[in-house]
């Protein structure tokens, strides 16, 4: 909202610097966002009069004026063809800088002394007048900056109004609220039309056929106007206020709008056929051509203002190209109603149309301010565009709203909740100012009633909020916060994921958020048996597209999605992980069983582009390295891995299946090619998928401490040959079965195959530590248990030495 100060003290005298008014607006609950200053364009133009006329010796369109501004008479050749002895004018002086940029010089026009000129509007930017001169009106002081003569310097204040004080959206509405906040006079009062000529009941009649749309409509007519560009005033004032002038009549519709807050529209009387106004439903399928030239298609909940045969403007919302005002009107219809809130709100969302009219009227207006309004427009009709006022107004009102109802508030809770210390009657002070009436019921109570134009207060907070925003929010002493001190206990889940969140972003993965649901094909992708109950996801009763229909079953499909997505927009390094729920069916209740996963995918470079390592693609290793790195970070060392082929959008040669005591607790490996080319991706990609809840029961906050041992350790190299079907898992479960407490540590450090091992067989070799707590070991006891423990292998396994 833009507020014109020189507007505003038609209502109230300010007395204060504008920055002040600024924080004592601010620190009443209306935020000030900025403050705009008008008119230092004008410098050096200064107010005139011309005494006299000569004409130019050596230009027949040209002559010579002299101009006084008082103090000094100035010699001005003028070429302006309405130039006459005695006008008030404008006089830019040698010095001044035009708005357009043109500098004012001392100079010789075809041999004769030009010493300024004698401006248009349109030079001035005041206007769109070209045709000559503006010529003030006779009363004009001389001598005067222009701007101040023509009140063209102004402060305008942009407000940051809240969207339920629809009672600040208007001059008067903020004058009332600077009035309260100052405790100055508002100097406001009703205006009266001079009546003349037919009465309205012959002109016009109205009928509302919707009333639960538009509860009340007024009217009045005015005859024998004529239209004309508006007076120089109002065209500034609208224009500080952001709208553009167009004439006289549809200015001042547009004037009362921003002065009231109330929405007027006029129509041209001479198009409105049958002479009647009906006030409806839209029909269906009806269609309408607003003033913009489009047509409309409005739904059947739209209120329709329509003559006796056709409609002539969508009601609250704008006005039809076949009533508008145009340069050969000369009696209008002027409309001053109130339109329900919700129905001009939910109209202006169906047909895609907002304007200033709709705004208001969504908000809501002051039922009780449509003739105040229409009176005051008529009034400035018939003053700038002349005319006569019929007698009477119409005002239909079948049936008349509630007056807002009384509310009593306590001063002992008002002064507590507030922080402050407030008496009875300085409470009812500033509710008075407020035009809230209030009675005293006791000593402690008061019983308050809004005006009209407060559809924001409705309850006793809303009331010790007044008191609080008009005594000043700077005012409230500032205090320190009371609280007791509690332990609060650690909630291990959350602790867990924020632990997990800084496990994976250290191993380079970047963590992303989806939606909850996704399209049923993205499910059906992962090719998951019917068996399985993710294959099952559960339909949304009203989802808000088909791409998001389903409770999503499984993370693995949004986060291919992801990857889809960065390699459309060429990032095709991608590393990213996800915690959240998944939603499965559940046969004992209507609600789903929620499980919490922790999902990841790695596809692209493994360390991106650098210039000083050699381009390698991530692949399996890397994934299985973040699972092995978040599991030993959790402190879970007894886990196994399977290569199970359990889950079908993985690579069945490259995926394992991790296990903790007999437990899935999750999965990882290469997404197999017919699921990463339902999602459109021409690159590998590697996942893991985690149980939650799982890793949270085997989680190991604080690690058991172990003595290290202070004997010197013995290393032994042991490469065996094995069928090709035996895995390494296999043998490291085979190592750890024999069970000897000597042999501390063991790791595979190497595979082969190829030259020397024969077809079908394979090579893995691995690195034994062998230590004790008590004693240094011999080498002779070292050979000893290694060569029982090849013995045992090849008798488990089939294992032999690789010579």
């Amino acid at each position: 909202m833009l507020l014109s100060l020189n507007w505003l003290k038609d209502f109230i005298t300010l007395e204060l610097p504008v920055s002040e008014l600024a924080h004592k607006l601010t620190m009443s609950g209306t935020e000030v966002d900025e403050i705009i200053e008008v008119g230092p364009e004008w410098d050096n133009v200064v107010t005139g009069e011309i005494t006299d006329i000569a004409p130019h010796p050596n230009a027949d369109k040209l002559r010579l004026t002299k101009v006084t501004t008082g103090e000094q008479t100035y010699s001005v050749v003028c070429g302006a063809p309405n130039i006459e002895v005695g006008q008030k004018i404008a006089l830019a002086c040698v010095g001044a800088e035009l708005p357009g940029g043109l500098k004012i010089k001392k100079s010789k026009i075809r041999g004769e002394l030009s010493e300024g000129m004698i401006c248009s509007e349109i030079e001035l930017e005041i206007g769109n007048d070209a045709s000559g001169i503006m010529v003030l009106p006779p009363d004009t002081q001389i001598g005067l900056p222009i701007a101040q003569a023509l009140q063209l310097n102004d402060t305008v204040l942009s407000l940051g109004v809240t969207p339920n004080r629809s009672d600040c959206f208007s001059v008067v509405g903020l004058a009332r609220e600077i009035s309260a906040v100052l405790d100055v006079p508002l100097q406001h009062s009703e205006t009266t039309c001079t009546e003349s000529g037919k009465s309205i009941d012959d002109v016009i009649s109205v009928t509302i056929h919707d009333p639960d749309l538009c509860p009340r409509y007024t009217a009045r007519f005015i005859d024998d106007i004529t239209i004309a560009p508006s007076p120089l005033w109002m065209r500034r004032r609208l224009e500080n206020s952001g709208i553009r002038s167009i004439n006289n009549v549809v200015d001042i519709t547009n004037y009362i709008l921003l002065e009231w807050g109330q929405p007027l529209h006029a129509f041209d009387y001479r198009l409105i056929q049958d002479k009647a106004i009906n006030v409806r439903r839209a029909l269906h399928g009806e269609t309408f051509v607003t003033l913009d030239d489009i047509e409309r298609r409005p739904d059947t909940d739209v209120v329709m203002i329509c003559d006796g045969k056709r409609a002539v403007a969508l009601g609250g919302i704008m006005g039809g190209e076949n009533s508008g005002i145009s340069d050969t009107t000369t009696s209008v219809l002027l409309e001053s109603a109130y339109f329900n809130p919700r129905s001009i709100g939910r109209s202006s969302n169906i047909l895609k149309l907002k304007t200033e009219s709709s705004e208001r009227f969504k908000k809501g207006i002051d039922i009780n301010g449509v003739i105040p309004a229409l009176n005051r427009a008529a009034s400035l009709v018939q003053q700038l565009a002349g005319g006569s006022i019929a007698e009477g107004i119409i005002d239909v009102y079948p049936s008349p709203l509630p007056s807002p109802d009384p509310i009593q508030i306590s001063v002992e809770k008002t002064n507590k909740t507030i922080g402050i210390s407030l008496s009875q009657n300085s409470i009812k002070d500033i509710l008075g100012r407020l035009s809230i009436t209030s009675e005293e019921i006791d000593a402690d109570t008061i019983k308050a009633v809004p005006p009209t134009h407060r559809y924001d207060i409705n309850a006793p907070i809303d009331l010790i909020e007044e008191v609080a925003r008009i005594n000043g929010y700077d005012a409230v002493p500032a205090t320190n916060p009371y609280a007791k001190l509690t332990e609060i206990p650690v909630h291990t889940p959350f602790s867990l994921s924020n632990r997990l969140r800084d496990i994976l972003t250290s191993c380079g993965l970047n963590e992303v958020v989806n939606y909850s649901f996704y399209a049923p094909d993205m499910i059906e992708a992962l090719k998951l048996p019917e068996s399985d109950d993710r294959a099952k996801p559960i339909h949304i009763l009203n989802p808000l597209s088909a791409s998001q229909s389903v409770m999503r079953t499984s993370i693995v499909p949004s986060l291919l999605a992801n990857v889809r997505e960065n390699i459309h927009n060429n990032c095709t390094n991608v590393k990213i992980f996800e915690i959240s729920n998944t939603f499965l069916p559940n046969p004992e209740d209507k609600l789903p069983r929620e499980t919490r996963r922790i999902t990841g995918i790695i596809t692209g470079l493994r360390f991106g582009e650098l210039w000083n390592v050699e381009k390698q693609q991530a692949d399996f290793y890397d994934v299985k390295g973040v699972v092995e790195s978040l599991l030993h970070s959790l402190n879970i060392t007894h886990y196994t891995c399977t290569c199970d082929s359990r889950e079908l959008y993985l690579h069945p040669k490259n995926m394992l299946s991790l296990f903790i005591e007999n437990t899935c607790i999750g999965c990882l490996g290469e997404v197999h090619p017919d699921v990463l080319e339902a999602f459109d991706i021409e690159q590998s990609a590697f996942v893991f998928d985690l149980d939650f809840e799982l890793l949270s029961h085997y989680y190991v906050e604080t690690p058991e401490y172990k003595p290290f041992s202070r004997q010197p350790a013995i290393y032994r190299d042991l490469a065996l040959v094995v069928d090709d079907s035996v895995s390494s898992d296999t043998i490291y479960e085979t190592i750890k079965k024999y069970k000897n407490k000597l042999l501390t540590e063991f790791h595979i450090f190497d595979s082969y195959q190829g030259k020397n091992i024969p077809a079908g067989k394979k090579s893995l070799a691995y690195r034994l530590k062998f230590q004790s707590d008590e004693r240094t070991l011999t080498d002779n006891e070292v050979n000893k248990i290694h060569d029982k423990l090849l013995a045992f292998l090849g008798k488990e396994i089939g294992a032999e030495l690789r010579n």
